[in-house]
């Protein structure tokens, strides 16, 4: 394949440079989303993308950049999932949990995304500056927390839920909570971490 494969089959592309580095995050995506992390190897984004295997080293110049600029598209459809899901007449621990509940939704229709996202060589190297990327979702959980737990100190317990539901994530993906509990269902795990950081809810009645 020629290395220009595709830089100028996009009409309406001011940049075709700027054309076929979006052609390549998006076909990492696809791939992401299809096979897994562990498909993401340069060549095969190459290809999916249609160009040579060099040609992606033009636009990043190391593997992990082009894998954080995928990831960033997973943080950044997670965000877009919470906003459109969000309701700002809710009260903020109904917030709290719909917020939970995209979370943990997103990490099992989105596996290989969401493992992509919170690879540590990823989030260690600091490539795009992807550690930043889920800051802003963090400042809002900890802005709801805040209305819940004004007598605590919202960014810890923010950061505890988080890390609650980070691992719920995990250990039912894994199994490892159905095994252990005999559950067939992720809920009462995340309400029982909602009543470990937040407190019992109100009763509706």
């Amino acid at each position: 394949m020629d290395d220009e494969a595709g830089t100028h089959d996009d009409p309406g592309t001011a940049d075709p440079e700027a054309g076929l580095r979006g052609r390549l995050v998006r076909a990492g995506v696809e791939l992401v989303n299809g096979e897994g992390a562990q498909a993401l190897s340069l060549r095969e984004i190459a290809r999916r993308a249609g160009v040579s295997h060099g040609a992606p080293r033009r636009h990043f110049p190391t593997h992990l950049d082009l894998l954080s600029a995928i990831a960033r598209q997973g943080f950044a459809e997670l965000a877009d999932r919470v906003t459109a899901e969000d309701r700002e007449t809710a009260g903020p621990r109904e917030r709290i949990a719909l917020l939970a509940r995209v979370y943990l939704d997103y990490a099992a229709t989105r596996r290989g995304m969401y493992e992509l996202m919170f690879r540590h060589d990823l989030l260690e190297s600091g490539r795009l500056g992807l550690r930043e990327t889920s800051l802003p979702l963090f400042a809002h959980l900890t802005g709801l927390v805040a209305r819940v737990r004004p007598d605590a100190d919202a960014a810890v317990v923010a950061g505890a839920l988080w890390a609650n539901l980070h691992g719920i994530a995990q250990l039912w993906h894994w199994g490892s909570l159905p095994l252990a509990t005999g559950g067939d269902d992720p809920a009462p795990f995340l309400a029982a971490a909602l009543d470990a950081h937040l407190g019992p809810a109100e009763p509706t009645s």
